[in-house]
């Protein structure tokens, strides 16, 4: 079925007038939905850490960054912009006690609400709405007179009112510009976290490290190695995204075209596949959820292992060289 789309001839951004939206977190998303929200006449607080990078940004927007606290204290419609993995513990000791009846309670990934780290007060209705791109992207859209297309959700002691709210939020950060898809918090948490694992993170980064492994284990240079299985993906990627797979196979010769056809569903076989639903199920059922919150509150050790294991393999290493040759490039180091 297909989804059902707004757009800002369906939003009332008057149901706004007369309400304080606090923005909790500006980090990627929180520092566009609060400058978009302020430039679309919305009155906007903000809270971040005190010290911080981004409490220094906060001020340099203009905005005067108030505790957790005292923000959800303020507030009609808090937004909770804030890590995944510490998002259910600051919840508990620093916004839950500090909502009141008819607050609406914000999210722009429905992780921690749809998995029960994050569970509302009676009377508190949820909402989310989350852009499809990053915060920098948002706000550079919007400022261009553009927007980023968005997703909204209700919690189930929601009614039709607070989505009228999360239409006109998300019609004041832009997503009405480009559209506004009606869904669930269970839809968008879960085809997000499996996008990540499967495809977009965990199954790209693993066909990249396997693809330049096989080449230097075949002996050929490291050089070459990253350029046809990391530095050209890029290129294969904007095609994807510009008109699909069939612009992408329009573009690319037809002897890419043909191994694409026969030698792609040798990669990704059926054994992937059900790999693939056991992954759908472990986010389904909360399983991975529950590995994530706990792997954090001991410490994050295997995380970062992973982390710094990853750092130093070789398509890493040669890259770092490769891209100081590639002026165009807007190069990163992390």
């Amino acid at each position: 079925m297909a989804a059902t789309i707004y757009y800002d001839s369906d939003a009332d951004l008057s149901l706004l007038e007369g309400k304080t939206i606090a923005i909790l977190g500006y980090g990627s998303q929180g520092h566009a939905h609060a400058q978009n929200l302020r430039d679309s006449g919305c009155q906007v607080i903000v809270s971040t850490r005190s010290g911080s990078r981004n409490y220094d940004l906060a001020k340099s927007h203009g905005f005067e960054p108030l505790s957790l606290e005292e923000a959800t204290r303020q507030a009609d419609i808090i937004n909770m912009l804030l890590p995944d993995e510490s998002q259910g513990d600051i919840f508990a000791k620093h916004i839950c006690d500090h909502l009141s009846p008819g607050n609406i309670l914000m999210c722009s990934h429905g992780f921690n609400m749809h998995f029960g780290y994050v569970k509302a007060p009676p009377e508190v209705a949820t909402l989310l709405v989350a852009p499809k791109g990053p915060g920098h992207l948002v706000r550079r859209e919007y400022e261009a007179g553009g927007g980023v297309p968005c997703l909204v959700a209700v919690g189930e002691e929601s009614d039709e009112a607070t989505l009228q709210i999360g239409l006109a939020y998300a019609s004041a950060i832009g997503g009405g510009r480009a559209g506004v898809l009606r869904t669930t918090f269970a839809e968008e948490t879960e085809t997000d976290l499996f996008g990540e694992q499967a495809v977009l993170c965990g199954g790209l980064s693993a066909l990249i490290k396997a693809g330049f492994e096989t080449l230097l284990d075949a002996g050929y240079q490291p050089e070459m190695a990253y350029f046809e299985c990391m530095h050209e993906v890029k290129l294969i990627v904007d095609l994807f995204y510009q008109g699909g797979l069939n612009y992408m196979r329009y573009s690319v010769s037809n002897t890419a075209e043909y191994g694409d056809y026969t030698r792609g569903p040798r990669i990704i076989t059926d054994e992937t596949k059900a790999e693939m639903k056991r992954i759908l199920e472990e986010i389904r059922s909360g399983k991975f959820a529950q590995e994530w919150i706990d792997e954090n509150r001991s410490g994050a050790k295997k995380f970062n292992e992973f982390r710094e294991k990853d750092r130093e393999h070789p398509v890493e290493n040669v890259g770092k060289e490769l891209r100081r040759l590639m002026a165009w490039i807007d190069e990163k180091e992390v």
